[in-house]
């Protein structure tokens, strides 16, 4: 893109006009001033000159490249610029879509990631080629003759090491040459990566070498068939096995690994004095538990630079080893992994240690500058991984999030909400990372390129991942996404946030204080309370005589706006303290993601209804440490991304790629939730709902929740499989905005769900109104700033069923819209202001209806539960809406021999909604009972309509109430109180008909309570409480149905 192709108003012609019209772009990019008209006149002429100056090379065993100063001469710091283009621009969604579309593109991005099949088929097969050639018997017996040679002319008795690595060399071949009797003084065979695999001959032939220091047999097919022990017994003298130090390792080991002993001279006498003068040792991955009795201050006197990763190093403690390694004076660079052998902490070790002045190669005064309890400067690269049957389109997608970088476009009003997501061109993608980076970019029509030190010929040009992001920012758990840092320091971290959370529970701990219930606002004269909004649903719909609307903000009793009424709102529109407003102070508390999910774990912890959520600006060292368990326990590992403060799913993302969760931080604040991976399906779809909440008060907690529910459901066939999580319409419910809307009304949804999953949604639906309850109870007891006299709100909140029908609080939104998205906005927003203005009637206060009946309204999805169900128009009911034929029936009975068939208001009798009553069915098998059992909701009158019942309750003093009835006799069971009912007769069925004093009565079922929850009751618990075993409790466990 040229400079002057900014606009056609604003052509750029020359260098001045270039300058002012991108000085604010420049200065924002760093690029300094001396570059600026180098810049231009390459933006302008469009060149591309990197290629001469620059040069990738593979490393890695060729799954990693990087960039080389190739030019003849060195390059000076900000001598230059480069432009360096972008390979591959898109949108996250869009990103699968392109690469099996766009011709060559998965083919070029393949191969710039080193993912590309083609070519790694190519390489094998000439591996596989040379391999054939060099393993034959006659290339190994030069390679052996000429060992052989060179030990003659060294002396009879001079030590042989012998290098047969990757021959070809098989257990025939082994044997044919006879090396113990060609070198009676062999001390070092490498035989890496042949093809040995007879453990009897491999240990046999071993064995007769009996001066062997060091023996590598890696990669040999004979290492997985337990032949360690038979070596180490066979070979007295072995110090080092397979690359691992061996109980007898001593100086030659520790000369081996200093360098002073090799090929060239394999063994030194005890007497040397070799170690006395090694400077620097590298013992890192050698399998130590515990150092050797050599490794001491005595016998490395000069020992400066030690690196010592990667060892277990459990058969001393920590202090002893802070001990051993402050006698070496001399030191000054370790190297050791942090959590490891000596601790968790950087500073800790610097304490103890104080001569050191590199830690893991950081300069330990910015480590005690900084305060990084945790630092490393030579991490192990992540490198692209992927399974043969992926496409290249697939691989390009696992391993792209090693090379993404991301801008945003914007205009002068406003910055586009989607990020784009690009791949620079070969040249910038084999830039590697440094926290010493010797070049800088920064995007500018592409991406531009210039070097902030002198450069080298044959010198790695490298950058800063995270320029300019520090500790303060995470900078060490975001290197995780290119890098494989301590796991285990960050599972530490892990168990210390889960410690922390279930510390947390104010809710569970603590009471609410209940203060005086809100009253009516309703003016004493009788007047019209003034509306003031500007909504145009409220406008058009608000309608009842008890409101008028007012177009003067100042004279309005109620203000309901879609904008925030903040303090600068107020000041600037004259609104006082005494006027009521449709929000509540710090309700960011509520529905901004990361506050609502903080809020929650403030108050309850980690309930089941929330899932593991973090906020990825200050949580991510946690969240690190969890997908590490995870992955270690192979549990699921899926999570979804989302923004804190945006709507309709933008710029949210499903994934189990750690390296694309901290990449996504870039684009914006977001947290991290784990995904429900096994959701409830309504006909194989996913679905979620969307409940209307109303508060009138936080202080005491006054909410109504509307009975009827938006569903939401996905468009797709709900699957895991990896390349679904780009289809929008699979994972996401929210079609208003993409795709077709597909939404059903609660009735119809609850019919053919309960029908879909043999379950009963009233259950369901308690659950979920308790959930809700607990979270508004959050907001209470953590923020109990947010009650205000002169506040009232609707909010909604977003609910999703996993597969064992437990409710999962998703988020929740302010609703000011009201009707947006209702069939009935004319009742919906009338009775949502009544609900939170005029209190008296329509909400609590009165326990009585005020009207003859109110026939549940169980059609309209924009009925709002008031007092029972919505009421239809009463001119419409009809002599069927309060007649019912479901107790005519008898129906089959559960494993107790009883059945129970209830009233509701809803499915059969909608004309008893709001009369506080129920009815129900009791069938008793011959023998059979309806197990102690209670109805937190409601009290309870039997009444025995056929067979001879036995029944009775327990009040809380535990004193039983019980009595035989027959035929037309009745008994009640009180309030919450557990009672039971039993046919005595066992030869024939019993009838019994119950009334209930609430549409809702509820019930809990003991021995289900007991042994059949989810999760379950301990099995120790259940042991102490019931005085049974552990064989018991699984007997009964089976007995109920559930597993054991």
């Amino acid at each position: 893109m040229s400079p002057a192709a900014t606009s056609s108003e604003e052509r750029i012609r020359t260098y001045e006009d270039f300058a002012r019209v991108h000085a604010y772009l420049l200065a924002a990019a760093g690029v300094p001033p001396s570059l600026h008209q180098r810049l231009y006149a390459k933006l302008a002429d469009e060149v591309f000159d990197g290629g001469e100056v620059f040069a990738v090379e593979p490393c890695e065993s060729g799954r990693q490249r990087r960039l080389v100063l190739a030019a003849d001469k060195p390059l000076g710091k900000e001598s230059d610029v480069f432009l360096v283009d972008h390979a591959w621009s898109f949108r996250l969604p869009d990103a699968l879509k392109q690469l099996r579309e766009v011709p060559g593109l998965a083919e070029r991005m393949a191969a710039l990631m080193c993912v590309d099949l083609d070519r790694r088929i190519e390489i094998e097969e000439s591996d596989e080629q040379h391999s054939e050639k060099s393993g034959s018997l006659e290339h190994v017996l030069q390679i052996v003759e000429k060992e052989r040679v060179r030990v003659r002319e060294m002396g009879s008795d001079y030590a042989a090491w012998l290098e047969l690595e990757e021959l070809g060399i098989d257990d025939d071949m082994l044997v044919t040459l006879d090396l113990s009797v060609k070198f009676p003084n062999l001390v070092a065979l490498n035989l890496w990566g042949n093809k040995l695999q007879d453990p009897e001959k491999v240990v046999q032939e071993i064995k007769k070498c009996a001066k062997l220091k060091a023996l590598w047999l890696n990669e040999n097919p004979v290492l997985g068939k337990n032949i360690d022990k038979d070596v180490l017994d066979g070979l007295s003298g072995l110090e080092i096995y397979n690359s691992h130090f061996t109980s007898k390792a001593g100086e030659w080991a520790l000369g081996f690994c200093a360098d002073i002993v090799g090929a060239d001279s394999p063994t030194f006498s005890v007497e040397c004095t070799l170690l006395e003068s090694i400077e620097t040792i590298d013992l890192s991955d050698r399998g130590i538990h515990k150092l050797p009795e050599a490794f001491s201050p005595t016998k490395l006197p000069s020992l400066s630079k030690l690196n010592i990763r990667g060892n277990p190093l459990d058969q001393i403690s920590g202090d002893d080893l802070l001990k051993l390694f402050s006698g070496f004076t001399h030191l000054q660079e370790l190297e050791i992994n942090i959590p490891g052998p000596l601790g968790n902490s950087a500073i800790s070790i610097l304490e103890s240690l104080p001569n050191l002045s590199l830690l893991n190669g950081v300069d330990c005064s910015s480590i005690i500058e900084t305060g990084k309890h945790v630092v490393d400067s030579a991490l192990e690269p992540r490198l692209p991984e992927w399974s043969p049957e992926e496409s290249l389109a697939e691989r390009v997608i696992g391993a792209m999030w090693l090379f993404l970088m991301t801008y945003r476009l914007a205009d002068e009003e406003k910055i586009d909400e989607t990020p784009v997501w690009y791949v620079m061109d070969e040249l910038g993608s084999a830039m590697r990372h440094s926290d010493n980076a010797n070049f800088r970019i920064a995007p500018f029509f592409y991406t531009i390129l210039w070097p902030t030190h002198d450069v080298h010929t044959g010198e790695e040009c490298t950058r800063d991942f995270l320029f300019g992001i520090g500790e303060d920012k995470q900078r060490s758990a975001r290197l995780t996404a290119w890098f494989h840092t301590p796991e285990k320091y960050f599972i530490q971290e892990f168990r210390r946030y889960q410690e922390q959370l279930q510390s947390n529970r104010i809710c569970a701990s603590t009471k609410l204080e209940e203060t005086p219930s809100t009253r009516s606002i309703r003016p004493s004269d009788g007047r019209a309370l003034r509306v003031y909004t500007d909504i145009p649903h409220v406008e058009e719909f608000l309608t009842r005589p008890e409101f008028v609307l007012t177009t003067d903000l100042k004279e309005a009793d109620i203000i309901w706006v879609s904008i925030q009424v903040d303090s600068e709102v107020k000041n600037a529109t004259g609104i006082t303290d005494q006027q009521y407003t449709n929000q509540f102070p710090f309700e960011a508390c509520l529905v901004m993601k990361h506050h609502l999910a903080e809020t929650i774990q403030k108050a309850w912890g980690s309930p089941e209804w929330l899932q593991p959520t973090y906020n990825l600006e200050t949580h991510l060292s946690p969240l690190i440490g969890d997908y590490h368990t995870r992955k270690r326990d192979g549990m699921d590992n899926l999570w979804i991304m989302k923004p804190w403060n945006m709507a309709r799913t933008i710029d949210t993302t499903v994934t189990g790629d750690l390296s694309a969760i901290i990449r996504l931080m870039e684009t914006g604040p977001k947290i991290c939730q784990k995904y429900i991976e096994c959701p409830a399906l309504f006909q194989g779809r996913k679905f979620d709902l969307r409940y209307i909440v109303l508060v009138r008060s936080f202080r005491p907690l006054e909410i109504f929740l509307s009975d009827v529910f938006w569903v939401r459901l996905a468009n797709n066939q709900y699957t895991l499989e990896k390349t679904s999580f780009f289809e929008y319409e699979t994972h996401f419910t929210v079609m208003n905005y993409i795709g077709r809307m597909n939404h059903m009304n609660t009735p119809e949804f609850i019919k053919e769900f309960e029908k879909e999953h043999q379950v009963k949604w009233l259950d369901i639906h308690g659950s979920i109104r308790s959930m809700i309850r607990h979270v508004f109870e959050s907001a209470a007891a953590v923020h109990p700033e947010m009650q205000s006299p002169f506040s009232r709100a609707m909010y909604g909140v977003d609910v999703m069923i996993d597969n064992r029908f437990k409710p999962k609080i998703l988020e929740m939104n302010r609703r000011v819209a009201m009707g947006a998205d209702c069939s009935s906005s004319i009742t919906h927003a009338t009775r949502i202001l009544l609900c939170l203005s005029l209190s008296a009637t329509l909400c609590r206060s009165d326990p009585d209806l005020l009207v003859d009946f109110c026939v549940a309204d169980t059609a309209s999805p924009a009925s709002l539960h008031l007092n029972g169900l919505a009421c239809i128009d009463p001119a419409a009911a009809r002599p069927e809406h309060f007649a019912t034929s479901a107790l005519s029936r008898a129906t089959n009975p559960t494993p107790f021999g009883f059945n129970v068939t209830v009233t509701s208001p809803v499915s059969s009798l909608p004309g008893a909604n709001a009369q506080g009553l129920a009815m129900a069915r009791t069938d008793l098998a011959p023998g059979g009972v309806a197990p102690p059992h209670s109805h937190p909701r409601a009290s309870e009158v039997a009444l025995v309509l056929s067979g001879s019942v036995l029944v009775g309750f327990a009040d809380t003093s535990y004193r039983l109430y019980t009595q035989l009835l027959r035929a037309g006799e009745a008994f009640v069971f009180p309030r919450a109180m557990v009672h039971f009912l039993y046919n005595v007769d066992a030869a024939a069925p019993a009838v019994v008909l119950s009334g209930l004093n609430s549409q809702s009565p509820g019930a809990q079922l003991l021995p289900l309570s007991a042994f059949r929850t989810e999760p379950r009751v301990p099995d120790e618990v259940l042991k102490r409480a019931f005085k049974i075993n552990g064989q018991d409790v699984q007997r009964i466990q089976r007995n109920l149905g559930g597993s054991s």
